[in-house]
């Protein structure tokens, strides 16, 4: 009976060279993504502080408290069982975009996102609303709950991209929250932009709301066209769950 040969150096060699590998591409994901975190919270720092010319302003404490932990939440969990997801998740922005109306409409969202949080500063400045306590923390709760209905969307469905993409290897995915609208993660993400002024403790900060609801609706529908043309089987599936966005609305 032939003697079976063990794997000699080369091939030791290659799988600690592609462990080697593998490891490395983790540490730049994490330093990337914890990098896009931290200049993410840093721009909001500086939107809502500089504006409103002071650090005494408990609402936004808060709210970046809130947003925070649940966003490193988020992104420890991908991190841990969905790296592929999280590679996705950081190309974002307008220059990661393929279409060219997608990097006007990212670029036009960038702007009136970070007025989502200038309106309230300078609200606060000169004291243009007053809005109690219990709306504030109402505020905050909505930003959790709207970033928790985004991290079961991600929990459900790995091709999650920021970008407007199919996958060679995507299907569709009809489970969770997908059972109930079509696109849950813009949903969740509305009802975080919602609950954002009222963290912020300003009524001016909803009228931002409102175009960057139309853009959202401009994008699902750029979205949805897509997914009809180039994912198969996302038509049975859009005529199985009737509502994009608002169960039994819309």
């Amino acid at each position: 009976m032939a003697a079976v040969e063990k794997p000699g150096w080369p091939y030791a060699d290659c799988v600690c060279y592609e462990l080697v590998h593998r490891r490395s591409i983790m540490r730049y994901l994490k330093l990337k993504a914890f990098m896009g975190l931290l200049n993410l919270v840093l721009l909001l720092g500086l939107a809502l502080f500089l504006p409103g010319w002071t650090v005494l302003y408990w609402q936004a404490w808060l709210f970046l408290s809130v947003f925070t932990v649940c966003v490193v939440a988020i992104t420890v969990y991908l991190m841990a069982n969905d790296p592929e997801l999280l590679t996705r998740r950081v190309q974002v922005g307008p220059m990661a975009e393929k279409r060219k109306g997608q990097k006007v409409a990212q670029s036009f969202a960038s702007l009136v996102f970070l007025l989502l949080f200038i309106v309230p500063s300078v609200d606060h400045r000169f004291y243009w609303s007053s809005v109690p306590v219990y709306i504030v923390a109402v505020g905050d709760i909505l930003v959790a709950v709207g970033l928790f209905v985004v991290f079961l969307v991600f929990k459900e469905n790995s091709f999650t991209s920021a970008t407007i993409e199919v996958s060679s290897k995507q299907f569709v995915v009809c489970t969770g929250p997908y059972a109930h609208v079509r696109h849950p993660m813009y949903a969740g993400a509305l009802v975080m932009l919602v609950g954002v002024p009222l963290a912020l403790g300003s009524v001016w900060g909803l009228l931002v709301v409102i175009p960057m609801a139309l853009i959202i609706v401009w994008r699902l529908l750029d979205e949805e066209s897509a997914l009809a043309n180039d994912l198969p089987g996302y038509l049975a599936y859009r005529n199985k769950v009737r509502h994009r966005l608002v169960p039994w609305v819309w």
